[in-house]
C-alpha cells in the first residue's frame, strides 16, 4: 500500500493532524524518513508574566471552558492562511460536531490588550462590528442578521434561545468573539499578522484541548522559534488556574506479542520500532522479565492513540496491509442470522403470497402526517424528534406504519384495484428505560383499497398470521378480536388483536373517511398493524 494511500486511509478515522496540508507533508515527510518527528514544546515564561484569560461564573450557563495559546512570530503567505482558516472549517465539521461542542476563534493579538476575559452577558448589552462587516451591531440583532446567510445561520440554533450568549472581550472592552457565531472584525487577522492568539470555547473540555493542540502544533512550523508556543493562563471563576496548552508526550507500553498478534506476521522489536516512528510514534524496546516490550511516546498531534489496539493498527499501516500474508482462521465458526429477522421473513412471505405486495419506506416522517393526518394527537411522550431537519417531512421517527403505507397510496393511486400492499419495518418510540432514550419496534402493516372497503379481506390475511404463529409461538384464545376506539378508523368498525392473556399484539379497521381525505384517497381502504416481535 503507498504512503498517500496509507494517509488517506487514517484521515477517514481520526487523525485530527491530516485535515490540512501542513500535516500531510509532514507525516510523508516522517513516514520516507526525511525528517524526524518534530518535538512540541511550550514556552518557558513565568506564570506572573503570562497571559491571561478571566473566566466569568455565568458562562457555566451555556459554554463553561474555554482553552487559549498564542503563536508568536508566524510568518503567513496566501498558502498558508488559506490552510489555517481551512483547518479550522474541517475541525468544526469534524471533531467540533459543527461548533457545538468546540468552537475556534483566532485574532491578531498585536490589535488587543490583555488580560482577556471570558463572559456571559444579555444579549442586548453586547455590542460589536463583526468579522466582514463595517457596522456594529447588538448580538440579538445579530442574530436576526445573520438568518439569511447561508454559512452562519446553522449555528445560530446553538446559542439564540440562551439567556445569555458567550463572549470574549481585551481589557478594553473590545469583543473578540461571539462564540460559537463570529469573530470581531477589530482583532481579524490577514497575511500581516505576526502573533496569533488562539481561543477554543466547548461544551466538552476534553474535545477543547485536542482542538487547540491540533491547531498550534500543525501551524507553529511557521513560528520564529520553530514548534514552540505560547502559553495562556486560564484563570477559572473559583480562583483556580490552569495554563495551556499542555504539549507532553504520554507513555504507553506493551508487549511485543500482544502488537504483532493480531496483525498476524512476525517481526523483531528493532523492526516494530522503526514502523512507529515512521507513524510519528517515538517508540523505544527493552526487555522485562525475559519478554520484548515496546514503549511508546505519544505526541500530542495523535490524539487517536487510546489503546495499545491503536498502535497495533498503526503497525499495520506501516507495515502495509497488502503484505500481511493471507492466512485461514485457525478455528471456524457458522455466523447465523438474528431470530427476529428469520421470523420477519416469514412474516413477508406467508403476506405475500397472500397477494399483498411489499413497499420499503422511509423511516422518518413528518409530524403532520405521524400525528394530525391521522386524527392522533401528540402527547409528547411517544415520538422522536429530530433536531433542525432538513426538510418538513422528515420532523420524527415514525411512530407506526400507517401514514407511510397511506402516502404510498397516495402517489400510486391511479393503479388498478384492488392495490393490496405491505410494510415489514421498524418504528421508534420513547423509552427512559433504554440508554439512548428510545427503543426500536419491529412492525408487519398491510392496506387493503378497492371500490369496497374489504374489511374481510384484511380479517382474513390475519387469521392467516394468527394460524401460522399460534402453535410454535403466541398463545391464541378462540376469541382475539376485541373492539376498540381509534381516531383513525371509523367507529364500531374497528378491533385490536389480543393474545389469550390478553396483551395487545396489532390492532385493523376501515380507515376514517377524513383520514383518507387528508391523504387524497378517493376508495376506502383497510389497515392492518401487527407487532412482530410480540408475535415472536
Amino acid at each position: 500500500m503507498s504512503c498517500l494511500m496509507q494517509l488517506t486511509f487514517i484521515t477517514n478515522i481520526c487523525r485530527y493532524d491530516l485535515l490540512c496540508l501542513e500535516g500531510i507533508a509532514r507525516a510523508l515527510r516522517v513516514f520516507t524518513g526525511t525528517e524526524a518527528s518534530p518535538l512540541f514544546r511550550v514556552s518557558s515564561i513565568p506564570r506572573g508574566s503570562m497571559l491571561q484569560m478571566h473566566v466569568k461564573p455565568q458562562t457555566s450557563q451555556i459554554r463553561p471552558h474555554v482553552v487559549c495559546a498564542v503563536l508568536r512570530g508566524v510568518t503567513f503567505d496566501e498558502a498558508r492562511y488559506n490552510s489555517f482558516i481551512d483547518l479550522q472549517d474541517k475541525l468544526h465539521q469534524n471533531i467540533c460536531r459543527k461548533r457545538t461542542l468546540v468552537a475556534i476563534g483566532t485574532h491578531d493579538l498585536d490589535t488587543l490588550v490583555a488580560p482577556f476575559s471570558y463572559e456571559a452577558l444579555p444579549p442586548h448589552e453586547i455590542n460589536f462590528v463583526p468579522l466582514k462587516q463595517e457596522q456594529s451591531f447588538r448580538a440579538d440583532k445579530l442574530m436576526e442578521f445573520y438568518k439569511s446567510d447561508m454559512k452562519l445561520k446553522k449555528f445560530l440554533h446553538i446559542i439564540e434561545n440562551s439567556p445569555v450568549y458567550p463572549v470574549i472581550y481585551d481589557s478594553n472592552r473590545t469583543v473578540l468573539s461571539l462564540p460559537p457565531i463570529i469573530n470581531g472584525a477589530h482583532s481579524a487577522i490577514t497575511l500581516a499578522t505576526r502573533n496569533v492568539f488562539i481561543e477554543c470555547t466547548a461544551t466538552d473540555l476534553t474535545k477543547a484541548k485536542i482542538v487547540l493542540n491540533t491547531m498550534v502544533t500543525m501551524f507553529s512550523e511557521y513560528c520564529e522559534n520553530k514548534f514552540e508556543v505560547e502559553p495562556v493562563e486560564v484563570v477559572h471563576h473559583d480562583g483556580s488556574k490552569t495554563v495551556y496548552p499542555d504539549l507532553s508526550c504520554y507513555k504507553m507500553e506493551a508487549p511485543l506479542s500482544d502488537i504483532l498478534g493480531p496483525i498476524g506476521i512476525s517481526l523483531d522489536e528493532k523492526q516494530v520500532v522503526c514502523l512507529l516512528n515512521k507513524m510519528q510514534l517515538q517508540a523505544e524496546s527493552h526487555s522485562s522479565n525475559g519478554e520484548h516490550r515496546i514503549s511508546v511516546s505519544v505526541p500530542p498531534t495523535r490524539s487517536d492513540i487510546l489503546h495499545v489496539r491503536d498502535l497495533v493498527e498503526d503497525v499495520a499501516i506501516a507495515y502495509g496491509y497488502n503484505n500481511v500474508p493471507k492466512s485461514k482462521p485457525k478455528c471456524m465458526t457458522i455466523g447465523g442470522r438474528q431470530p427476529l429477522n428469520r421470523f420477519s421473513d416469514k412474516i413477508r412471505a406467508e403476506v405475500a403470497r397472500a397477494g399483498y405486495m411489499e413497499v420499503l419506506t422511509f423511516i422518518l416522517s413528518s409530524h403532520e402526517e405521524n400525528f394530525d393526518m391521522l386524527n392522533r394527537t401528540d402527547d409528547k411522550s411517544k415520538a422522536v424528534i429530530i433536531a433542525n431537519p432538513r426538510t418538513s417531512e422528515f420532523e420524527v421517527v415514525r411512530t407506526s406504519l400507517m401514514s407511510c403505507l397511506l402516502k404510498t397510496l397516495k402517489h400510486n393511486i391511479d393503479h388498478p384495484r384492488p392495490i393490496k400492499i405491505f410494510e415489514v419495518g421498524d418504528v421508534v418510540t420513547l423509552d427512559p428505560s433504554r440508554d439512548v432514550g428510545a427503543s426500536n419496534n419491529r412492525r408487519l402493516a398491510a392496506l387493503y383499497c378497492n371500490r369496497v372497503s374489504g374489511f374481510e379481506e384484511i380479517m382474513g390475511l390475519v387469521d392467516s398470521i394468527v394460524k401460522i404463529v399460534r402453535a410454535p409461538h403466541v398463545k391464541f384464545g378462540e376469541k382475539y378480536y376485541v373492539p376498540t376506539d381509534e381516531p383513525e378508523f371509523f367507529p364500531k368498525r374497528q378491533c385490536k388483536i389480543v393474545t389469550s392473556d390478553g396483551k395487545q399484539v396489532g390492532y385493523l379497521g376501515i380507515v376514517h373517511a377524513e383520514v383518507l381525505r387528508k391523504f387524497g384517497i378517493p376508495d376506502p381502504c383497510t389497515f392492518v398493524e401487527m407487532d412482530i416481535e410480540a408475535l415472536l
